[in-house]
């Protein structure tokens, strides 16, 4: 019923809603354990084989308190040739409505997890006949943002040894962690197992800005396929089709009382936005030999 109903929803943020389908990742948990996730998927029409993008939704989820923004880059996504599947982290782990406000969040659904879920999601991807097991993105914004962010580090032990995303896009991702030192390694260094695009808001008062471009500027010197673009005016989840809000309750580790963030969704930064990925993507998934 979970898995129908998320399909459902993501069918109707569509305007012309392509093949669709829903089932569950298994995943791993921290301890070792399996556990199952339901995801929906879209592809286009067609047999492929497609390129792929694996999108991690925020920390909204995908309930009745989405910001929807995982609909909006599904619809770009499929019109241009790409399955998309998305991997629900929140519902069948008791949050159902998010956890954007919620203290008792945990490693559950924390951003390592997440990491988890997608490469599980995207070692599902390559059992599918129409999907480029060679060509599958990563993405996601927020909490997925800096998911992503996790996930595109080096990997350690047996799971270094299996193949991974061809190339990443983190929407306003938390760069830094609580103690204030950026995501990477000992030497403050991100190193990006492939192409990673940052697309972030310059007024972001939630996952600020400035951390991101540090990290950024860090990755490129030393070497690694990291780019940064930040919006002029644009706040927290641009990408998103609602209002300029502040919300008192949500949880954020960058304000001075730890909570409290606005969001607001930005005509401009949302077509630009769509443009850069789509060309991200377009050169990063292409074919060999183009």
């Amino acid at each position: 019923m979970i898995t129908r109903l998320a399909a459902s929803a993501l069918c109707s943020l569509l305007a012309a809603c392509a093949a669709t389908g829903s089932g569950s990742i298994v995943t791993t948990a921290g301890d070792g354990t399996e556990e199952r996730i339901p995801a929906s998927l879209l592809k286009p029409e067609g047999t492929g084989p497609f390129p792929a993008v694996v999108m991690m939704h925020d920390c909204s989820g995908l309930g009745p308190n989405s910001s929807g923004a995982p609909g909006r880059w599904a619809k770009e996504l499929v019109a241009h040739g790409y399955v998309v599947i998305i991997p629900d982290s929140f519902t069948t782990r008791g949050f159902p409505n998010g956890v954007c406000t919620d203290p008792s969040r945990g490693p559950r659904v924390a951003p390592v997890q997440r990491a988890r879920d997608a490469y599980a999601t995207l070692a599902y991807l390559r059992t599918l006949a129409y999907v480029d097991d060679g060509r599958v993105g990563l993405m996601g914004g927020s909490h997925g943002g800096s998911t992503t962010l996790l996930a595109m580090l080096p990997l350690r032990g047996a799971a270094a040894r299996r193949p991974g995303f061809a190339a990443a896009v983190a929407l306003y991702p938390g760069c830094a962690t609580p103690a204030g030192k950026l995501i990477g390694d000992s030497s403050g260094v991100y190193r990006s197992l492939a192409p990673l695009l940052i697309l972030v808001g310059e007024r972001d008062d939630w996952t600020p800005a400035e951390p991101c471009r540090k990290l950024a500027e860090a990755a490129s010197r030393a070497g690694y396929p990291v780019a940064i673009k930040v919006y002029p005016g644009a706040l927290h989840s641009f990408d998103s089709g609602n209002p300029q809000r502040y919300v008192a309750a949500r949880l954020n580790a960058n304000s001075p009382s730890g909570h409290g963030a606005t969001t607001g969704g930005n005509a401009g930064a949302w077509a630009d936005s769509i443009r850069e990925v789509l060309a991200f993507f377009r050169w990063n998934l292409a074919p060999a030999g183009r």
